[in-house]
């Protein structure tokens, strides 16, 4: 509870130093640092063995002021009503620098979905949206998978909605399987994000991604695409870790032998005896460092100590405070999770579009659209951290928080 807590009072941090940066006044801080609007639900779900266990569920709609909210559902035993706040805000952050029309919102239940059936998965899950029904809609809130959550859970979601209001409402939700009306590309996108954020801080660098030195730590669902898309790309891939050690090679790891041979939760390193450790993975001597597993990885102890010129962060917070500023301080270019995580929403707003007009398309129109507001994002967050003297951290939280900011002046909230 102490961690999340921190999660929500360090977001206000960032928010209020944004502002203050961008020139606004503390009444708009008070408007953007909680939610507008926020639901507490309880579920009650028949289990399969005819007990009624209730669940605890959340919503939080941070700001409406340009869009509709969008944001995941989370299904975790230690989901709080804290850590979504905070969540909500982040996404209003991270639409606000791919320039989407949209505020942020999270969601979430208290629940452990690997001891559920999918029966009570499913029950739970349509529960929720009965729940929180009144809130929720293609014009209102919009949500997504997150944490625990899938194209499946997605699907019984937008049907039970569908069933509500008595009409096929595939807008209501994104991240569903493809043939409910989900986008080509969804499931690699965020990965495919922070590659393109990669391509472009290298060549801020003077790096040709053909032969860069690349560590990164994580091999689950963003760490493998990352580096299969990495290595496709020529680069190589020095360095990799899970959660029971790291393999390292100077002359280039074979991704799709590690691919090939490792299982369901993202595990290699097991098979192989000269492993590292996570402290020795930080240090390796590379050009480009992607955190992509959990937070606190970089901090002020092995801040200085990291060789590579780049960190684009692919992991929710894995930078310190601190570390952000050792490393700026060094010169390092970093590319905060904000900015360099953006893809998934992104192509959850193209999903969305192609919803409402009722036209999809190819994996290759996904992919070009992806690139173009990627890169224009991190141009504009680039150019605001070069002309504000700020690094790029405050640069996207400035960003990103223009739009909402200039959105409720404009309606005149503030």
């Amino acid at each position: 509870m102490a961690e999340n807590l921190n999660l929500f009072t360090s977001t206000q941090e960032v928010i209020k130093d944004g502002l203050h940066k961008l020139g606004f006044g503390e009444e708009m801080y008070e408007l953007l640092k909680e939610p507008m609007r926020m639901m507490t639900v309880r579920i009650p779900v028949r289990m399969d063995d005819g007990s009624v266990n209730i669940y605890t569920g959340f919503r939080a709609q941070h700001n409406d002021s340009v869009g509709p909210t969008k944001g995941g559902v989370r299904f975790h035993p230690d989901v709080t009503e804290e850590e979504v706040k905070a969540m909500s805000m982040w996404m209003s952050i991270k639409c606000g620098i791919v320039n989407l029309p949209y505020g942020g919102g999270k969601g979430g239940i208290i629940c452990d979905p690997r001891t559920m059936s999918m029966g009570e998965i499913e029950r739970l899950s349509r529960g929720y949206v009965r729940a929180i029904s009144q809130i929720v809609g293609p014009t209102k809130d919009i949500p997504a998978p997150d944490v625990y959550t899938n194209s499946q859970i997605m699907a019984w979601m937008m049907d039970e909605y569908s069933r509500l209001r008595e009409n096929d409402s595939p807008g209501f939700i994104t991240g569903k399987p493809i043939v409910l009306g989900g986008s080509q590309g969804r499931e690699k996108a965020t990965a495919q994000g922070v590659t393109i954020c990669i391509e472009e801080a290298a060549k801020k660098r003077g790096i040709d991604l053909k032969n860069a030195r690349i560590v990164i730590q994580g091999f689950g669902n963003a760490g493998s695409f990352l580096s299969k898309f990495l290595y496709d790309a020529g680069a190589k891939i020095v360095g990799i870790s899970d959660a029971y050690g790291a393999l390292h090679d100077p002359d280039g790891l074979d991704i799709d032998y590690l691919l090939d041979r490792r299982d369901s939760f993202g595990t290699v390193t097991t098979l192989f005896d000269n492993t590292i450790t996570n402290k020795e993975l930080f240090e390796l001597d590379c050009d480009i460092i992607v955190p992509a597993a959990v937070a606190n990885q970089i901090t002020a102890e092995n801040a200085p100590n990291i060789k590579a010129s780049i960190v684009v962060e692919a992991a929710n917070g894995p930078t310190t405070e601190e570390a952000t500023r050792i490393l700026s301080e060094r010169g390092v270019l970093l590319v905060p999770d904000v900015l360099a995580s953006a893809g998934g929403v992104t192509v959850s707003y193209f999903e969305w579009v192609q919803n409402n007009q009722g036209y999809y398309w190819t994996e290759e129109e996904v992919n070009e659209k992806l690139q173009t507001k990627l890169v224009e994002a991190f141009e504009n967050v680039y150019n605001t951290a070069e002309s504000r003297r700020v690094n790029m951290r405050l640069a996207a939280y400035m960003v990103g928080l223009r739009n909402i900011a200039e959105a409720s002046r404009f309606r005149g909230w503030v």
